[in-house]
């Protein structure tokens, strides 16, 4: 389970994207920096993509800095994996230097590529195939989600083939593909952020009993076609943020809204049924160019600037963290 979305821009321009990290706790979490130090290297086949970085990323990544589930680089482009069970197939391995994996993949395009269209073109170039690294304890069914600025775009994997897709709304969620979930918005089309007018009835007139039953309708539950419609609503009748701060803390009030209570969703795993729970959250600042993070294990949010972080060499970083609530005097 995983959501995903782009706030509309601050008044000052700011456009910030957020994303949510619903997962079993079976990954040793890290920050993921990618330098732009060496070429990278697939380890999907035998003759796999290589590539030249141009753009320094940071992101959350698991076992190797290259292998990252979420991220940014340095030109305002984030990249986002979105689990998809039952609805990711990738191809055969070519072994004809094209074959990624998608874990890879995300650091390839951001390594690469500063724009969604110079991602499409990226995208072009790689054979997705089935490369689970073997430290990973689950399969990995996943299409990519990529922001810029302006534009949201989504890969997706049919058995027919990849696909990549101009997403309109620019929110995302998981399984199944995005056609069907923009088709679904359709039945949704009388939600408001104001509330229903009084009707009167055989002289007696009934009236809301209270604010928000504009919104009444939204599905309220885990799965992925609610809250793909949850987060479209959150976002479609937010207001406009009036500057980077503004953007940053409503983006973060969005996201809270999808943090899972512990025990709330079940998932059988290999190792039996375990809770799915909010592992992390982050923000993408496209325009200032900082990546945010906040983990389960600590309520406080961290801002990392891309401006002077050292991409001089790729690495794993623990999380800074407190894990405690502080302690004030008033």
């Amino acid at each position: 389970m995983c959501t995903n979305f782009k706030h509309q821009p601050a008044k000052d321009g700011t456009v910030c994207v957020g994303r949510t990290m619903e997962f079993p706790d079976v990954m040793p979490w890290h920050l993921g920096v990618v330098g732009t130090d060496e070429p990278g290297r697939s380890q999907a086949s035998d003759h796999a993509k290589t590539w030249t970085p141009k753009y320094g990323v940071v992101g959350m990544g698991a076992f190797e800095p290259y292998w990252l589930a979420d991220g940014m680089n340095t030109a305002g482009l984030s990249g986002h994996l979105l689990y998809m069970p039952n609805h990711a197939t990738y191809a055969t391995a070519n072994l004809d230097g094209s074959d990624i994996g998608i874990l890879e993949g995300l650091a390839f395009v951001l390594g690469t590529c500063a724009t969604t269209e110079e991602a499409e073109a990226a995208l072009a170039t790689c054979n997705f195939v089935d490369f689970t690294p073997k430290q990973c304890p689950v399969a990995l069914p996943l299409h990519m989600v990529l922001h810029d600025r302006n534009r949201c775009i989504v890969a997706e994997f049919h058995p027919e083939g990849m696909k990549v897709l101009d997403n309109p709304v620019q929110v995302a969620t998981n399984a199944p593909y995005l056609d069907w979930h923009l088709t679904n918005v359709a039945n949704y089309l009388s939600l408001s952020a104001e509330n229903p007018a009084p009707v009167n009835i055989g002289g007696t007139t009934f009236a809301p009993s209270g604010q928000g039953q504009g919104f009444r309708g939204l599905p309220a539950d885990e799965n992925s076609p609610s809250r793909f419609l949850r987060v479209l609503a959150d976002v479609r009748f937010s207001e406009q943020p009036k500057d980077e701060r503004t953007a940053l803390m409503d983006t973060v009030r969005i996201l809270h809204g999808f943090d899972l209570v512990p025990g709330t969703v079940m998932e059988q795993t290999p190792g039996g049924l375990m809770p799915l729970l909010t592992m992390w959250s982050t923000v993408a600042n496209l325009t200032g160019r900082k990546y945010l993070y906040n983990t389960i294990d600590d309520p406080l949010w961290y801002s990392i600037d891309l401006d002077t972080t050292d991409f001089g060499k790729s690495r794993l970083v623990e999380f800074t963290t407190d894990g405690t609530f502080t302690s004030i005097s008033v």
